[in-house]
């Protein structure tokens, strides 16, 4: 016996893998703002020298692997829902942060407001600039990841390394000529955005090197399993 309603036997079924992998996707696009606050020291490697990037970056990646894993479980086009689903928790978040930040009063005895809006704020042209950059790079990534199926690339950690590659470049060079092109220091000397390109840029195609192909490895395997087709 079917004890179902009309409406809810004519709703599709959402896959275990895809609907966790949204949920983790979702979170994991505003933790990445957060956690895009504390500038991360990558020690010294040959040929690169010193590196450092934002710890946004970790998260960043984690939604590049899913994006990439969904692509390859699911198809292109859920993957690009994923990716534009994915602008509401971060406007929202950002529209949140900056009402508790500017409109919501401090209490009397909280005096940590200043750390707290130096740490969280951002201002408008920042908050373009990652909305930008997220949805061109992380489009760029599911498009080159899906294409490269295609042709002559077909396995999987060598898709999601070239195609995670390449999102990260046009990533940074997207945000930080957004946020800082023009911008000068206290002492009214241009920034030098083409310095802070390659070296944001060297850091992350380096942790795209570490990072990507096991993990998007183990996304895919672990999509399977959940949905019981491994």
């Amino acid at each position: 016996m079917n004890d179902q309603t009309p409406a809810q036997a004519a709703t599709p079924a959402i896959p275990t893998a895809l609907f966790a992998f949204s949920l983790l996707y979702g979170g994991l696009v505003v933790l990445a703002g957060v956690l895009g606050t504390k500038i991360a020291a990558l020690g010294h490697w040959p040929l690169l020298g010193d590196l450092a990037v934002e710890s946004g970056i970790f998260a960043f990646l984690l939604l590049v692997v899913m994006a990439s894993a969904v692509a390859e479980l699911y198809g292109k086009d859920a993957a690009n829902r994923l990716v534009r689903f994915g602008f509401v928790p971060l406007i929202v978040s950002m529209l949140l942060l900056t009402f508790v930040i500017n409109v919501v009063p401090p209490a009397p005895f909280w005096g940590d407001q200043d750390a707290y809006a130096r740490l969280l704020g951002q201002g408008a042209r920042m908050q373009f600039a990652g909305l930008i950059s997220y949805g061109t790079s992380q489009t760029l990534n599911v498009f080159v990841f899906s294409r490269l199926a295609g042709g002559p690339v077909r396995l999987l950690v060598l898709r999601g390394w070239v195609a995670s590659l390449l999102s990260q470049m046009v990533d940074t060079l997207i945000f930080i000529t957004i946020s800082f092109a023009g911008v000068r220091d206290a002492s009214g000397v241009p920034l030098p955005i083409g310095e802070i390109m390659a070296g944001q840029i060297a850091s992350k195609l380096l942790l795209s090197t570490i990072m990507v192909p096991p993990l998007i490895w183990a996304f895919v395997k672990l999509g399977r399993r959940l949905d019981g087709t491994r």
